[in-house]
C-alpha cells in the first residue's frame, strides 16, 4: 500500500473516531474544523465513507453520523475482544452472588445491545444471547443509557423513538419518559417494573467512563414470582462494585 493510501486510511479512520465520540450528528464544518484538514479533502473522504455504508447522513440535520454498520462492528468488537473474557467473570461473579441472572450492555443507535449475559441455575428465566436487542423505553439498561445521553442527543432519540406497549406498564407518553429519565439520571439507576414483559422485574446501574459519561450498564434481572422489587433492590450495591470493576475493561 502506498504512503498516500496509508494517509487517506488513517483520515478516513480519524474522521470515523471523531463521529463515533461526537454528542450527535456533526455539520461538515464541524467535523473540518476538528479534524484541521482542507473542506474539499474532508467532504471528498466523507463521501467515500458515505457510498460504503460507514457514514450516514441525518434526515432531520445536515450532519454526517457513523452508520449501523459502524455501530454494528463495534459492538462485534467489544463481544470477541481480550476483555470478553474479564467481563463474563466480573458477570459471573455477580450472579454466584445475587442468584439472578445479570447481563452487561450498551446502546447502539436507539435500541440496547446486549455485550454478555450469565443466566441464573433456576428453571424460571428469560433467555436472550449477547448481540441481543431490546427496546431504550421500557429496560432497566436502556432508560438508564438514554439518560446519562447528552441532553440534544437524549432529546432526539425521545422525540423520535416509537414508544410501543410491550406491557401494561410500558411508558408511551413521552413526556413521562422525560421524567423517568431525569429521575433516573438523578439516582444513578434504571428500574423496569415489568415494562417489557410482565412477570419480569430488573433494575440497572451505569458503568460509568467519568462523571458525566456512562458507557455500559449492567442489570440484574429476576422474574416476580420468585423475586420482589424490594429485593431486588438491595442487589444495587452489589451491581455499583461489579460496574466499578467493569469500567476498568473498556479503557480509559
Amino acid at each position: 500500500m502506498s504512503n498516500h493510501s496509508n494517509a487517506a486510511a488513517v483520515r478516513a479512520f480519524r474522521i470515523l473516531e471523531i463521529l463515533s465520540t461526537a454528542d450527535g450528528p456533526m455539520p461538515l464544518s464541524a467535523i473540518v474544523q476538528e479534524i484541521g484538514l482542507p473542506k474539499q479533502t474532508v467532504h471528498r473522504i466523507l463521501k467515500q465513507l458515505e457510498s460504503t455504508w460507514l457514514v450516514s447522513r441525518t434526515v432531520d440535520s445536515p450532519g454526517y453520523e457513523c452508520s449501523s454498520r459502524v455501530r454494528q462492528l463495534a459492538v462485534n468488537v467489544l463481544m470477541q475482544a481480550g476483555p470478553a473474557a474479564a467481563r463474563h467473570a466480573i458477570l459471573q461473579q455477580l450472579v454466584d452472588k445475587v442468584g439472578e441472572t445479570c447481563n452487561l450492555t450498551m446502546l447502539s443507535g436507539d435500541d440496547v445491545v446486549y455485550l454478555d449475559r450469565v443466566e441464573t441455575q433456576w428453571p424460571l428465566r428469560m433467555h436472550l444471547q449477547p448481540g441481543s436487542r431490546v427496546p431504550l423505553h421500557c429496560t432497566a439498561s436502556g432508560k438508564l443509557l438514554l439518560a446519562f445521553l447528552p441532553c440534544a442527543q437524549r432529546e432526539r432519540l425521545v422525540a423520535n423513538l416509537p414508544l410501543r406497549a410491550h406491557s401494561a406498564n410500558t411508558i408511551t407518553d413521552a413526556m413521562a419518559l422525560r421524567a423517568e429519565l431525569a429521575q433516573t439520571r438523578r439516582l444513578r439507576l434504571g428500574i423496569n417494573n415489568q415494562e417489557n414483559l410482565e412477570g419480569m422485574i430488573a433494575v440497572a446501574v451505569p458503568v460509568m467512563r467519568n462523571r458525566s459519561r456512562a458507557c455500559a450498564a449492567i442489570a440484574v434481572q429476576a422474574p416476580l414470582a420468585r423475586m420482589t422489587m424490594d429485593r431486588l433492590m438491595g442487589f444495587v450495591p452489589d451491581l455499583r462494585l461489579a460496574a466499578d470493576a467493569m469500567v476498568k475493561t473498556f479503557g480509559q
